[in-house]
């Protein structure tokens, strides 16, 4: 019965989503407030039938129903719990379910919060939230229905894959999900204001949040995902650029780029159709991503089993979303008024520059993702596309944006002056240069190359610092003063600082883990042992280890420094019962200036094992950076001014702010 309640309201979603893709945009067309008015009913109607239909999966995934296909071939009795509920994700029917479930989520939230925004505009942007809606729901009824039931159900289930098993991912695709399609918001906007044909400054307010919410868990859900790929995998490596971490990359990039060029278009009035552009690129990015994982065009550790019927259905989604929404695009961006004009140098400048940078960025991961796709399909044999591509294209394109931000953070609106600029940074430019001194002192000439790219982030980190100092008046003006200007600061202030102090640790992070990564490999017996630098890693023994679903080899290392034992470390070789699939299990000593990794491989025929050691300088760096950008985002978030955007009965022409040099909005 759960499964038919399930199947039922799914179907209720589908129709929902049919009447909130057409009345709601005929009545914007009509001028029928009646019918505009069943824009947010359908939405909020669309999101409980959508709560109830995975609801309804979950259950059966609790419950251990094996009467369902989906939970037959995802769930096992004796799974853990937490794998069981994550289970109901780990899959495609159910993944999908739960992509929906998020769409109908940020239409319902749009309805409830945008009771501010002008009828029209309102009944669009649900309506754009209601096609996009639609088209996914009959993809998942068509192809790929998660309550399809047998009629000879098994005793037990075939289990969850293994990797999946572990508390990294059963957050990770939620949260990835919640970034991914928290861009349609974005992309429903654009689209309306299109069909409107006006963008103006309250436009730009109200895009924000949204846009700024999806970041915000796009962040966490890539964080998550390399810190699960990092202790899981046992290769002690935090990216790969696997197309599937690549496919989550792009919109993220293209996110932080929109967030940027809402800035002006809200203050200046200015880049109004490369705003709206964005928009439309950041939402089709994840849908390519979409396509890519469900097709399986691409291999990856990520990826789900080739499908063509599912491939071609999201392909001609795809095709008509994309495609449509360009083509509006082409035909009514003309029509968009032009905004302010401004200098080159300037705080509009310096965003433009930001956002060419990420977009031009974005285009090579982009190009590297799929060239062996394109190439394939030409015949032009298989080839893949690996690190040393994106660390000859990406990474140079990314050293200019390192030395800007904070340069672009001081300009002052229309037009600045580059040399008053620099000489406000000149403390951050004195405290750069001594940071690099010191990493050079401490890490010689053999590491040039790194030691400038941190030249870049101390740049970065000292130069938000001098911009946050400068806005509190600190060292300008008595203590006093500078502490009642810093609690008065607004949200988005604070979110600028943290999120740019952020980017700097995070980088950092990347630069010392793969500068001064050391690594050694070797078959080893009990009461052996293994030097990496000045630590020694002595093999006690291996103990078998029973789990819930699986049995594993644990073995027991004592690490020492300087001959003293600081640590115990059991990395585990985990075999799960139904599948028979081996797993690592790495351990890890966490430490701020450097982990020590150590992981447990196949045990060869002399009784031997193959042990990996690890020294990963500054990794945790790399997350503790994503976690600042997180809450640096969900300060700005806080700000009541981005938060409630436009206040209800103000024209756009009253909303538009006045250009202020002391006033900055966070980034």
């Amino acid at each position: 019965m759960i499964a038919e309640i399930g199947q039922f309201t799914l179907v209720l979603a589908l129709l929902l989503a049919l009447l909130q893709s057409t009345l709601p945009l005929w009545g914007a067309a009509r001028g029928d407030t009646r019918l505009m008015a069943t824009a947010p009913v359908a939405a909020h109607l669309q999101f409980l039938a959508l709560t109830a239909s995975f609801g309804a999966l979950t259950a059966a995934y609790i419950l251990s129903d094996f009467t369902v296909l989906n939970v037959i071939e995802n769930s096992h009795s004796t799974k853990p719990l937490l794998y069981k509920i994550s289970g109901v994700w780990g899959n495609h029917e159910g993944s999908m379910l739960l992509w929906v479930l998020i769409l109908a989520l940020f239409g319902s939230a749009v309805a409830h919060y945008g009771h501010n925004l002008p009828r029209t505009l309102h009944a669009r942007v649900l309506s754009v939230q209601g096609i996009v809606a639609l088209g996914f729901l009959s993809f998942i009824i068509i192809t790929s229905n998660p309550f399809t039931r047998v009629d000879v159900p098994p005793l037990d289930g075939n289990d969850l894959n293994p990797l999946l098993q572990d508390p990294g991912l059963a957050f990770h695709p939620p949260m990835l999900y919640l970034g991914y399609v928290g861009l349609s918001v974005a992309f429903s906007f654009a689209i309306a204001a299109l069909i409107e044909g006006r963008v103006d400054s309250a436009w730009a307010r109200w895009v924000r949040p949204w846009t700024l919410m999806a970041w915000i868990f796009l962040t966490g859900g890539i964080a998550l995902g390399s810190w699960w790929a990092y202790y899981e995998l046992g290769w002690g490596g935090w990216w790969f650029w696997d197309p599937v971490e690549n496919v989550s990359f792009m919109p993220w990039l293209m996110a932080t780029a929109l967030l940027h060029s809402a800035i002006v278009v809200e203050k200046r009035d200015s880049l109004k159709v490369w705003t709206i552009l964005l928009a439309i690129l950041a939402f089709s990015l994840s849908l390519i991503g979409t396509f890519i994982v469900r097709s399986g065009l691409l291999s990856s550790v990520h990826a789900f089993a080739v499908n063509p019927g599912r491939g071609l259905f999201i392909l001609i989604l795809l095709a008509i979303t994309v495609g449509g929404s360009l083509a509006l695009f082409a035909w009514r961006a003309p029509d968009l008024k032009a905004g302010g004009l401004f200098a080159p140098i300037s705080r509009e400048g310096g965003l433009l520059v930001n956002n060419l940078i990420l977009s031009t960025a974005t285009a090579t991961v982009f190009l590297g993702t799929l060239y062996p796709l394109f190439l394939e399909a030409f015949g032009g044999g298989r080839v893949s596309v690996g690190p040393p591509f994106y660390d000859a294209t990406f990474v140079p394109l990314m050293l200019p944006l390192l030395a800007l931000v904070c340069v672009g953070a001081m300009m002052p609106w229309k037009r600045g002056d580059i040399l008053a600029v620099l000489g406000r940074l000149k403390v951050a430019g004195l405290l750069t240069l001594l940071a690099t001194l010191v990493a050079l002192y401490l890490s010689g000439v053999s590491e040039i190359y790194a030691v400038l790219g941190l030249l870049l982030v101390a740049w970065l980190f000292f130069g938000t610092l001098a911009e946050w100092a400068e806005r509190i008046k600190l060292f300008s003006a008595p203590l006093a003063t500078s502490w009642q200007r810093m609690i008065k600061l607004p949200g988005s202030a604070w979110g600028m600082t943290l999120a740019h102090l952020g980017l700097a640790v995070c980088v950092a992070g990347m630069i010392g883990a793969t500068a001064w990564k050391e690594e050694a490999v070797a078959n080893m017996r009990p009461g052996e042992s293994l030097t990496l630098g000045e630590k020694t890693y002595v093999f006690r023994d291996v103990v078998t280890v029973d789990g819930p679903n699986y049995q594993a080899a644990q073995a027991r290392f004592d690490l020492l420094h300087n001959g003293e034992v600081i640590a115990e470390l059991t990395p585990e070789k985990r075999v799960y019962n139904v599948q028979a699939m081996p797993t690592t299990e790495a351990a890890i000593r966490s430490r701020f200036l450097g982990d020590d990794y150590l992981a447990l491989g196949d045990q060869g025929t002399d009784g031997s094992w193959v042990v990996r050691v690890y020294r990963e300088p500054m990794i945790q760096w790399i997350w503790l950076g994503c976690f600042m950008l997180m809450i640096g985002g969900s300060f700005s978030l806080m700000d009541r001014r981005i938060r409630l955007g436009s206040p209800a009965g103000k024209t756009a022409g009253a909303e538009k702010s006045p250009a202020r040099t002391g006033q900055q909005e966070a980034v």
